[in-house]
């Protein structure tokens, strides 16, 4: 959650529709298979960088590759953060443009540098509160003065703003049931699944049991979001029925109608529209904090740890320091670059989808397949990548038609145009834009997509190149780097079972709690998988590994127990 979401969120509902609730379906699919099939493998590997794993699955090709493409995407991604808000309070509110850009990377880098994983964590905590707060405060004032939650819930329906399931299978169409529920899942996976800047966090928890317990409790606080960003966007939408902002000329962008929403209802007291100021800005914080941490991660683990393996403790301290300033100044720079990308929001969601649906696939295929080999698993990072780009590049240089993205209508009937008789002078008959074939088709795919064509690119490209090259055995794998999701489908035959292991060593020795004869109460059990298996409807059987704690029935955090420099 970013400012991203604290701005762009509202003005989707007021201008789409309240379709974006339906967010809530792929947040809770996507915290269900990261805390049940990534999570588990990251954490029992003993890893600090999710990208660690590819060099135990694959090779440092695989790992250098996809790390670079993190990097990039995390600079990129982080720069569009920090302009956006700035953005939207210096015209509405008349911040200083490049004041508040560079504040808001100085603070984070400072915070970042000193007090490391733990200060970002902590200041995420207390930022959620204020993002929050401000929310509340905003859907209190703004129901108050529009008569009521009934005669909200009155105007958004004649409006059409709560057309909610639209089951349109079109997958140009911008927001549907499907792109939201299946398109919004493969995006938001890529940001939690497998992205260093959420796994650090679940990593770094004292146990897989807490760990999981952190991820189901976020995906709480996804929800309240989401309810309050959905329901401010209606509240807006109540109060500017008969007098668009946007469209009257008021303000120039749509990102801009939630400042311009707060500053109206909060014109006469003071000190309110400051609330909102750090609703924002506590979104921007807390995605900016987490980002510059995680590159920093990465890169050390990554790059500085091979090429300078003898380094000391001390020595080591002051490389990670010095990487979060280098990738602080980097991050805030991007935001002068992100100032010439034009729509923000748009943006930052798709740069989310061309890149972590590509990360998607390659740590899906090094999961759950186990005789995909180096040259797949790099062959088909490239082909989701290249896929993404083509098509979300192209949706940047060809907009998709206003018959597909379907933007309701707004109305200025009780207020002033802004500068309409200089509008009306310049009007002008033009010629239509030359648009090539695939720009109405193939580019005007939904943006939600973008990740599962990178994703599923990548797997299919990944499977048939190892095919091709000679798939790997797995016998010659690791039990711990693969998560055996066949005992959920074979869970009623043995047989069925180890043959979809396809070679993995699952079953040599595994921990098998006797619940009935209380056999393990003080040690794990280890026995063979032909008894483990007598009962078919019994939970999946872990691997036995270090640092399993009988006592919590989970595995603990080893490396925990040492220094770590972030």
């Amino acid at each position: 959650m970013s400012a991203v979401t604290v701005l762009g969120t509202p003005s989707e509902v007021y201008r789409y529709g309240a379709s974006f609730i339906l967010f809530f379906i792929a947040y809770t699919f996507v915290i269900i298979f990261t805390s049940e099939l990534f999570l588990p493998v990251f954490y029992r590997s003993g890893i600090t960088s999710t990208y660690e794993y590819l060099e135990l699955r694959f090779n440092k090709s695989v790992r250098f590759v996809a790390t670079f493409i993190y990097i990039l995407q995390t600079i990129l991604y982080t720069g569009v953060v920090v302009y956006a808000p700035a953005l939207a309070l210096n015209q509405v509110t008349g911040f200083h443009l490049w004041g508040s850009v560079f504040a808001t990377g100085i603070v984070c880098t400072f915070y970042c540098t000193l007090g490391g994983l733990k200060a970002v964590v902590w200041t995420d905590a207390f930022q959620f509160v204020v993002m929050v707060l401000g929310f509340l405060t905003v859907l209190i004032q703004g129901t108050l003065l529009n008569g009521g939650p009934s005669m909200i819930w009155e105007r958004a329906n004649n409006g059409s703003r709560l057309t909610i399931f639209d089951f349109d299978v079109d997958p140009l169409r911008r927001h549907t049931f499907w792109t939201i529920a299946f398109g919004g899942t493969f995006t938001w996976l890529g940001i939690y699944g497998v992205n260093q800047s959420t796994m650090q966090r679940c990593i770094s928890c004292r146990s897989e049991k807490q760990a999981k317990l952190a991820l189901y409790l976020n995906l709480v606080g996804l929800w309240i979001i989401l309810v309050c960003a959905v329901f401010s966007g209606l509240v807006m939408y109540s109060h500017y029925k008969n007098c668009d902002p946007w469209t009257a000329g008021f303000i120039s962008a749509p990102d801009q109608l939630m400042p311009y929403f707060v500053m109206d209802i909060f014109s006469s007291i003071p000190g309110l529209p400051g609330l909102f100021v750090a609703c924002a800005f506590s979104g921007t914080l807390s995605t900016v904090a987490a980002s510059i941490n995680a590159l920093a991660t990465v890169t050390f683990e990554d790059f500085v740890k091979n090429c300078l393996p003898n380094l000391s403790e001390n020595m080591s301290t002051w490389v990670s320091k010095g990487l979060c300033i280098l990738f602080g100044v980097l991050c805030t720079s991007m935001a002068v670059a992100a100032s010439l990308l034009g729509g923000v929001v748009q943006a930052s969601l798709s740069i989310h989808g061309m890149c972590g649906g590509p990360m998607l696939g390659l740590f899906t295929l090094g999961i759950v397949v186990p005789w995909t080999n180096w040259k797949g698993a790099l062959g088909g990072l490239l082909t989701g990548i290249t896929l993404a780009f083509w098509v979300g590049i192209g949706a940047f240089i060809y907009p998709a038609p206003s018959s597909k993205t379907l933007p309701l209508d707004l109305s200025t009937a009780n207020c002033t145009l802004a500068n309409s008789t200089e509008i009306l002078a310049t009007m002008a008959p033009t010629e239509p834009p030359f648009r090539p074939q695939l720009a109405d088709t193939w580019h005007s795919l939904s943006y939600l997509y973008y990740s599962a064509v990178g994703c599923l690119g990548c797997i299919l490209a990944g499977l048939l190149i190892s095919f091709i090259t000679g798939p790997n055995k797995g016998k010659d794998i690791k039990p711990v780097l693969i998560r055996p999701v066949c005992n959920l489908v074979c869970f009623w035959s043995t047989r069925y079972r180890t043959l979809c292991w396809c070679g993995v060593d699952h079953g040599s020795k595994v921990i098998h709690e006797d619940s009935e004869n209380n056999l393990c109460k003080d040690t794990a059990k280890v026995i063979g998988i032909d008894k483990a298996s007598q009962d078919g409807f019994k939970k999946e059987i872990p691997s036995y590994l270090p640092g399993y704690n009988p006592n919590e029935k989970s595995y603990t955090n080893p490396s925990l127990d040492t220094e770590t420099h972030f």
